[in-house]
């Protein structure tokens, strides 16, 4: 079978890199993929928004199978049109992905349902959302409500800092994903991520992974993308797994069927454990980045069966297998991201490095040009270790760091640190 995976990020190349070891692969392509992905796949120049000319290619180059990665043209219904062209594809429809794309309807949609979260108001002028936070008190949580790259979700800790971050939303700070805003309760307790498939009407549970989204060691400094996550988490045991699907992902598939919008793909649940259970921060509709290339390396299972049978509704009584391994990821980013940082700065020796420890390096942001490889963005490279403990696996990650040459790169020191800690205990 020949495959097509959209996206061009760190998701893409582990979503690659995993199936290109399937035998059910003919050729692989990516559009537009990096300067790792190419190692694996064909890159294309092709542009995922100009949803014709990806059917062309699909149709002119026998894609059996088109995956998915990012959460923009799911949410831009590229899926649909596949669908229409009677092109198999991987991920949600426009309507189901409207969990993603918009924070208040999957706000709503719980309310209604009554799968588990945190009080909220949607709000589409400031002076409302003011005098509601104000009503609420702080700490509180004020999230744009559209797609803002991971980062439109400020946790406020005091009144003050809520009143400005619902200034800066309405103020344009998100583009367009601002034009309203949601204020949650903030919650307290562990957040985990917890990853499913379902095929519209059917589940399957895949594994769960921790994410650091601050930028700074200790959690501290602004959100960013992701800078590092590891699989599985700990507070994700059997017992609180078995309440997510119960309690969480599948009433969201039996209530998104009930509003005529079945859902067919991932589930990223974003979740926090109170002390009354869990309870869901917000669901993304594809594979997280960096979670995905945690879940990828310890994934034994072959990837494809399970994707197809999401897509073409058949996922019942399917099984997905996983090494007892835990698997680590530390995100190599340029320096000043989050914020302005430089572009195409040249980055030495992985190959090197890989080849010492074993490790993996899933590029995100970089591209091949005259023989060099050039860092292009934010969140560059995604150095991925497993090991029999968090602890191994960490420690294996950061010696293939040390022998990565990119003086322009930073990354934090302590991804892990919460497994790490019970490890120790």
């Amino acid at each position: 079978m020949n495959i097509l995976v959209i996206g061009s990020g760190g998701r893409e190349h582990a979503l690659c890199w995993k199936i290109a070891r399937s035998p059910m692969i003919g050729s692989l392509y990516c559009a537009p993929g990096n300067g790792g992905i190419a190692d694996v796949a064909t890159c294309l120049d092709l542009d995922a928004a100009d949803h014709g000319a990806v059917i062309e290619f699909c149709q002119n180059h026998d894609i059996g199978l088109v995956v998915v990665g990012p959460e923009a043209p799911l949410v831009a219904g590229l899926v649909d049109d596949l669908t229409a062209a009677n092109i198999l594809a991987f991920g949600p429809t426009k309507g189901a992905a409207q969990l993603e794309g918009s924070k208040g309807f999957t706000k709503d949609m719980c309310a209604k349902y009554g799968i588990p979260t945190a009080a909220y108001g949607r709000f589409s002028d400031a002076e409302s959302a003011k005098a509601y936070t104000r009503e609420q008190g702080a700490p509180i949580v004020v999230k744009a409500d559209g797609l803002a790259a991971g980062k439109g979700v400020i946790i406020a800790q005091t009144l003050d800092e809520a009143l400005e971050a619902i200034d800066t939303i309405f103020g344009g700070a998100f583009g367009s994903a601002g034009a309203e805003v949601v204020i949650e309760e903030f919650m307290e307790g562990e957040e985990a991520s917890f990853f499913a498939l379902a095929d519209g009407t059917h589940t399957l549970a895949l594994a769960t992974a921790q994410d650091h989204k601050a930028v700074g060691d200790g959690d501290t400094g602004p959100n960013t993308g992701g800078m590092g996550a590891y699989s599985p988490a700990p507070v994700m045991t059997d017992e609180m797994n078995a309440r997510v699907m119960a309690e969480i992902i599948e009433p969201t598939v039996r209530a998104m069927a009930d509003m005529g919008h079945p859902y067919k793909g991932v589930f990223f649940a974003g979740l926090m454990i109170t002390k009354d259970g869990p309870k869901l921060i917000e669901y993304n509709c594809r594979f997280g980045d960096p979670e995905c290339q945690v879940l990828m390396t310890r994934m034994t299972s072959d990837l494809v069966p399970l994707l197809i049978a999401a897509a073409e509704g058949n996922l019942k009584g399917k099984m997905a297998e996983w090494s007892d391994d835990a698997a680590l990821t530390v995100v190599m980013a340029a320096a000043g991201y989050p914020g302005s940082y430089k572009k195409g700065t040249e980055i030495k020796g992985l190959e090197r490095a890989t080849d010492t420890t074993g490790a993996y390096i899933f590029h995100a942001g970089t591209k091949r040009e005259d023989g060099h490889l050039l860092a292009t963005g934010g969140r560059v490279l995604n150095v991925t270790a497993r090991g029999k403990t968090v602890t191994e696996a960490q420690e294996k990650a950061y010696e293939t760091i040390k022998l990565v040459d990119w003086p322009e790169g930073f990354c934090r020191s302590d991804i892990g640190w919460r497994a790490v800690e019970r490890e120790k205990a």
